[in-house]
């Protein structure tokens, strides 16, 4: 029969958000064996160390946990963004590959993580847009441009065409916060007068 600090436990859980153990530790002495037990029944779902999932349940199983939910408690902030490669495909640049990539802009973590059986790329940037922009795509497309298996001056040649027709002042400022040393020479050559 669950302890009277189980159940008080299970009151401060929401259904579909993500918890860092540290979160939940507040509302139980023996934290472990609670996470444990949760665990156990289904009330929570480990997606790493010291990180859980409380499931939304619906009539045809559960929902996974939301990326964002997810990424905003492994690193303890919300000043990142999430993009992938595809997301230039928005953009008109004649990119065709589909990638199975998730890619973490982010100032605290660098390296491959698998969150709740995804993986994710986590890249530390000195600057990190608060959501993400045609300007910040175009730039991302030139920083990213030896990872992409696409024709590279076809891309360059698209992403020329693409910044003359965006706002000078907002690319100039997505190249200068968010471009590589080279990303912004490749800017300059482009929109001289922008950069």
């Amino acid at each position: 029969m669950p302890t009277r600090t189980l159940d008080q436990l299970k009151k401060h859980l929401r259904s579909g958000r993500v918890y860092r153990r540290e979160d939940l530790a507040r509302w139980s002495h023996s934290i472990d064996r609670h996470l444990k037990e949760l665990s156990a029944e289904g009330t929570l779902k480990k997606l790493r160390n010291g990180l859980y999932y409380c499931p939304r349940k619906f009539a045809f199983g559960t929902a996974p946990a939301d990326e964002r939910e997810l990424v905003k408690a492994f690193l303890r902030t919300d000043r990142f963004v999430v993009t992938s490669p595809n997301m230039y495909n928005q953009l008109g640049l004649g990119t065709t590959q589909l990638y199975n990539k998730r890619v973490v802009y982010n100032q605290k973590r660098h390296g491959t993580f698998s969150l709740g059986g995804r993986p994710m790329t986590f890249e530390r940037r000195l600057n990190v847009p608060k959501k993400l922009s045609p300007e910040f795509l175009l730039v991302d497309a030139v920083n990213e441009l030896d990872q992409l298996a696409e024709d590279r001056e076809a891309v360059l040649s698209r992403v020329s065409q693409k910044a003359r027709e965006m706002n000078p002042r907002k690319l100039g400022r997505a190249v200068s916060l968010y471009g590589k040393h080279s990303t912004q020479k490749k800017f300059q050559s482009i929109l001289p007068n922008a950069v």
